[in-house]
């Protein structure tokens, strides 16, 4: 026999278990029936599209004049080059969010990702070959390496690099893997609580527990445009204020016709407040108000059609709706 609640069960148990260097396990229960998968997809997608990481987005070669271009001595062609250069993980050293270093190298020798590293940028996989050079070749090249999330194409970077540089595709994204899984968990007698559990790998920018961390950090900040909605003056809101304003000619008092005493009195009697009312009202009901005489309901018609409101007035389905909704809030 299931418990009445008045709030969902809160999971109180959280684990993380490192599978290896760059591999973790963040398992969190119990959570009530359907919960589990509902915070579970949107973090994925946060870890997977706002984790931090670091790409080289520019790039100067002394002596190629484009992509296409070669380099005297090396093995590798610029676009080669260009290819070894993104697949290199970097890590700015301190809070700027951009640097810009430049790097020489002379032959004969093989220049590898560890060669990139100094005091103002760290390498994460060091054995990554960049370029071969042989003994006559010098190879002067300066990059541009940036921090961000996700993806960006060379040609939305085009406008933001050097006009000698060239623009690269920036793969800032460090989660190589981001999944979970909901299993089913025991709490008392009752076999049908979840258990979320999260399969995270990063490239070793960052760790799997730090891209979670971003990914709650996000969530978290985006979720905060609601905390104030009980403090949101609903009048005051653009929708709301053009559906005020549309209502604004129908709650007026009847007394705006000018009526005479008898077909007034009818109206009152009858317990008829505001113009809006008479507007939604067909001839038959019209009609069939209460000591309401022809000469008064003729009299209410005429004045309805100096109003604007003849017969040929007809209010649109969700003005009409919005109407009488208001109309019940005024009238109890």
């Amino acid at each position: 026999m299931k418990k009445i609640k008045v709030a969902p069960f809160l999971p109180t148990e959280i684990e993380v278990k490192e599978v290896s260097e760059n591999n973790a396990q963040i398992i969190a229960y119990p959570f009530e029936s359907g919960y589990a998968v509902t915070l579970a997809h949107p973090l994925r997608r946060l870890i997977l599209g706002s984790s931090i990481g670091y790409a080289p987005i520019s790039l100067k070669v002394e002596g190629a004049a484009h992509e296409f271009d070669s380099i005297r001595g090396m093995h590798e062609d610029v676009a080669m080059f260009i290819i070894n250069l993104k697949s290199i993980r970097f890590q700015i050293v301190g809070d700027l969010d951009r640097i810009t270093v430049s790097y020489a190298f002379k032959g004969p020798r093989e220049v590898v990702a560890a060669d990139l590293a100094n005091d103002e940028v760290n390498v994460i996989n060091k054995d990554v070959v960049l370029a071969t050079l042989n003994e006559d070749a010098e190879l002067n090249f300066t990059i541009e390496i940036a921090k961000g999330i996700g993806y960006v194409p060379s040609e939305d970077l085009a406008e933001t690099v050097d006009s000698d540089a060239i623009a690269l595709d920036a793969f800032f994204t460090p989660v190589r893997k981001a999944n979970y899984a909901i299993e089913n968990v025991l709490v008392e007698d009752n076999p049908d609580y979840e258990k979320i559990v999260f399969d995270i790998e990063t490239d070793g920018q960052i760790s799997p527990v730090e891209a979670f961390a971003n990914a709650l950090n996000t969530m978290n900040k985006q979720m905060s445009v609601f905390n104030g909605v009980l403090d949101v003056d609903i009048e005051s809101t653009p929708a709301r204020k053009t559906a005020v304003d549309e209502l604004k000619p129908f709650l007026v008092g009847v007394d705006v016709l000018g009526l005479s005493a008898r077909s007034f009195n009818s109206l009152d009697r009858a317990g008829i407040k505001y113009l809006g009312e008479l507007v939604l009202m067909s001839d038959n009901e019209l009609k069939n108000i209460k000591n309401l005489g022809k000469k008064s309901l003729d009299e209410i018609k005429e004045c309805l059609v100096e109003q604007g409101f003849g017969s040929e007035y007809e209010l649109s389905e969700s003005t009409r709706t919005s109407l009488i909704k208001k109309l019940e809030q005024l009238k109890t």
